[in-house]
């Protein structure tokens, strides 16, 4: 069983049929599960995709056209996902988007599920 994580999000947002495919092989026993999610954040809108097999759960999202695979992490609460320069924090309708360039004491951008 493999996972198609770029594809299958590039496919849900209506991008070109040329993107580039990321694949991971998972055990055939292993159920693959995605869901996707529509956030407000501020001024700007962020689709994100989550898929979970296993013990691989990933957040894959686009930010200023930088594709975003992001894995999750430990947390104290909620889930949160790392992936380049981002973290991703979401605990129920509610996310905040890191950007790490920007320094551990800045704030994040606050973000709200759309319904």
């Amino acid at each position: 069983m493999r996972i198609v994580a770029a594809t299958a999000f590039a496919v849900s947002l209506g991008f070109a049929a040329q993107a580039a495919e990321i694949t991971i092989d998972m055990p055939d026993e292993v159920e693959i599960e995605r869901t996707d999610a529509a956030y407000q954040c501020g001024e700007f809108e962020l689709a994100v995709q989550y898929i979970n097999a296993g013990s691989v759960s990933l957040a894959v999202f686009t930010v200023e056209d930088e594709t975003v695979v992001a894995s999750n992490v430990i947390a104290a609460s909620g889930a949160k996902y790392a992936g380049g320069r981002y973290v991703l924090w979401s605990q129920g309708s509610d996310a905040d988007l890191y950007d790490l360039m920007k320094g551990e004491d800045a704030e994040p951008v606050s973000c709200s599920e759309k319904s």
